[in-house]
């Protein structure tokens, strides 16, 4: 009972912390990057979210994945009351809706589609087929969500993946390293492995912070759901892990699946309502002087 109260505090920590960090991005969503490397506030968003993934890393030695991830839906169950909050307004019923969906899709996932935790590392040609692949995609939807007028949810699916690649490869470097010693991080692939990572871990975090510019919530939400689902695809397609479910199972999936991304549709239709609610400042000076 002890290592489940333990278990839940960490979750709920790790929510909390993460949906600060996000709430801080999103606010500073619209600035390029030169601009954000200047303001003291996003460093404190960086430290938030290393704080997070310590804590769900420390999370994991008190309680089962099959818990600890569910769990990790409390991020968004906190991170749009908070934004509406900021804003001084209430939860829009749209979002509420959207919420709503969007947890008890994930939710289903990842009670369903569990894959049993292995120690096996990425090959050689794995890793590198793997790092050239996620180039591949992180590039092509981050260039999709920078052309004029389209969803920032190209870039918040970019993050999510960025994300999850960096776990990946931050479990080979660990096993590697606890297995056969600090001396495998002087092996090239070990090198660029690591360089692999902080590249990613740099590339998410600007792709997830200006994919917060429209709205905070179905960015959010597009990544809690792309992140699992790429993982569990990487662990199953080249760390050998295998899916947990028997065929009714998947299908059931498949259904938590589209419940999930039909919350994120509902989530981007109420940011794009509160967008067409927005008068902008100078519209706003334009009727203060007609009156």
């Amino acid at each position: 009972m002890t290592n489940l109260i333990i278990t839940i505090a960490l979750c709920v920590l790790v929510a909390i912390a993460y949906a600060a960090a996000a709430l801080i991005q999103a606010r500073h969503a619209h600035l390029t990057i030169r601009e954000l490397v200047h303001i003291p506030v996003l460093w404190l968003a960086l430290a938030l979210n290393g704080i997070g993934a310590a804590l769900h890393v420390t999370s994991l030695g008190f309680g089962p994945l099959s818990l600890i991830q569910p769990l990790g839906v409390l991020t968004l169950v906190i991170a749009v009351p908070f934004a509406a909050s900021a804003a001084k307004r209430k939860v829009s019923r749209l979002e509420l809706s959207g919420m709503t969906y969007t947890v008890i899709g994930l939710t289903g996932l990842a009670l369903l589609i569990t894959t049993p935790g292995t120690t096996r590392t990425l090959a050689s040609g794995e890793l590198v087929a793997l790092v050239l692949a996620t180039i591949v995609f992180v590039g092509a939807f981050g260039f999709l969500g920078r052309r004029p007028g389209a969803s920032s949810l190209y870039e918040a699916a970019a993050g999510g993946v960025a994300y999850s690649v960096c776990s990946a490869l931050c479990q080979t470097v660990v096993v590697s390293v606890r297995e056969t010693g600090a001396g495998v991080l002087l092996r090239p692939i070990m090198i660029f492995g690591v360089v692999a990572i902080v590249v990613f871990a740099i590339a998410a975090t600007v792709l997830t912070q200006r994919s917060y510019r429209h709205g905070l919530a179905a960015p959010l939400a597009m990544t809690n759901l792309v992140n699992p689902a790429s993982a569990t695809a990487i662990g199953v397609l080249l760390l050998g892990e295998h899916l947990g479910t028997t065929p009714f199972q998947m299908v059931i999936a498949a259904g938590c699946a589209v419940v999930a991304g039909w919350g994120v549709a509902q989530l981007a239709r109420a940011r794009d309502a509160d967008a067409r609610h927005e008068v902008p400042a100078a519209d706003r000076e334009t009727v203060r002087a007609a009156r």
